[in-house]
């Protein structure tokens, strides 16, 4: 019987084990874009904007729907009133009264369904546009959290590891106090200094829990899951001597979204101008009506036509309000202009700088040395043969400089995609 009570027990706790473990999910860099492109609401949201777009130039397809008008009903006609045994009744045998209909339909002249037509297709290409910029923005946002998650990763890593080494010495160190072999205050040095890195270790989660929420809500997961991202491959990235600034240059103007758009704003107000010109030219009402006893003929049909004269309002203020958009949106477009190539200049510049820092590190090659190093001082400090004070140097040199690299990195892919979204474009 106890045994079978252990094996319960033991069952639970590798449920227990296996439950917490489906929280956590591992997926590469490239998983997670793919997953983003797939499920982020604000994405989605934004791509039906084009759909809106869509139904807007739907709409403007439409014809004026046309008017009917039942009106001139007696219903209270008698037969003493003339005429009345002369007509036929409407409905049974006893009806007999008088009414008049109107059809009448609506044209719009001087081609204003085709102008307007052509100023909604500029719309849905502005919408695509915000839908890019959106996208571009979303990217960047989302590969940025990526290498901050796996920086804090990596630097949670070597905290650990510093917690674990110090916490053997003070259990060792514990023993050796007891036994009157060593003075207490070295005792106290190495835990002063576990707090120090414990505390760390605290915020550094803390800030990774950060990354993990902005990662998440991109790529609309549950709030009780956590991600684990697996460097699986390094990515390859461009030598900025190999990048024609130049080129680059002429290529965000041509690819940069918002520039795109900007562009697209003077073509909307231009297709608004010429709009807002035609509805100068009054639309005309052509109508039929029929009209039963109320006149001199027992049924009458007649035709006419109907539009406003352009005397007082000739659509003066909303010509001058498109002109002036126009201008504006000319203006707004250099500026774009400008401010896309500094952007892109000003990332380029960092991403060098960074790059060839980050190539003068991978030179020196310090990160094994590190590794080696502070486990051998781990051990000497055991062995007594080197003092407290060293060893504690070296555990906070080691820390920085892991800590620099870590930095330097995630700092390059981080200038990388700056670049790449000042740009608009992949680098290949």
């Amino acid at each position: 019987m106890r045994k079978y009570k252990i094996l319960i027990l033991l069952l639970l706790i590798i449920q227990r084990i296996s439950a917490q473990d489906s929280r956590v999910i591992k997926m590469t860099p490239e998983q997670i874009e793919a997953q983003f492109l797939d499920q982020n609401l604000e994405l989605i949201a934004e791509k039906m904007n084009i759909d809106i777009a869509d139904a807007s130039i739907i709409q403007a397809k439409l014809w004026e729907n046309p008017s009917f008008e039942l009106g001139d009903v007696n219903l209270w006609t008698t037969k003493a009133q003339r005429n009345t045994e002369e007509l036929s009744p409407i409905i049974g045998k006893s009806l007999r009264t008088q009414f008049s209909l109107e059809l009448s339909q609506l044209i719009q002249t001087a081609r204003k369904r085709g102008k307007l037509i052509n100023r909604e297709k500029v719309s849905k290409e502005i919408a695509i546009q915000d839908f890019e910029d959106v996208l571009r923005g979303l990217k960047l946002e989302l590969r940025t959290s990526i290498q901050e998650i796996i920086y804090l990763q990596n630097y949670q890593k070597i905290l650990q590891h510093q917690e674990d080494l110090l916490k053997g010495l003070i259990q060792a160190y514990k023993n050796q106090v007891q036994q009157g072999n060593i003075a207490k205050n070295e005792l106290v040095r190495l835990q002063s200094s576990l707090l120090e890195i414990s505390n760390e270790l605290y915020e550094v989660k803390t800030e990774f829990n950060e990354q993990q929420k902005t990662l998440k809500t991109l790529l609309n997961f549950q709030p009780e899951v956590s991600i684990e991202i697996e460097e699986t491959t390094e990515k390859l990235l461009k030598d900025p001597q190999n990048i024609h600034l130049e080129q680059l240059l002429q290529n965000a103007l041509e690819n940069r979204a918002d520039v795109k758009k900007a562009n697209l704003q003077i073509d909307y107000s231009d297709k608004d101008l010429i709009y807002e010109k035609a509805q100068r030219v009054p639309d005309i009402t052509f109508s039929a009506n029929y009209d039963r006893a109320s006149g001199v003929w027992k049924d009458y049909v007649g035709f006419g036509v109907s539009f406003d004269l352009p005397l007082l309002n000739k659509n003066q203020g909303n010509i001058k309000a498109a002109q002036f958009a126009k201008k504006q949106s000319e203006f707004m477009a250099v500026q774009q202009m400008n401010l896309a190539q500094h952007e892109l200049v000003e990332a380029y510049n960092n991403y060098e700088e960074t790059y060839k820092l980050s190539k003068e590190i991978e030179k020196e090659d310090l990160t094994k040395d590190l590794d080696f190093m502070i486990d051998a001082y781990t051990r000497n400090l055991k062995n007594r043969n080197i003092s407290m004070v060293e060893y504690m140097d070296f555990m906070e040199a080691y820390k920085e400089n892991k800590q620099t690299m870590l930095t330097i990195n995630k700092n390059m892919f981080i200038q990388f995609e700056n670049l790449q979204y000042a740009a608009g474009v992949e680098l290949k």
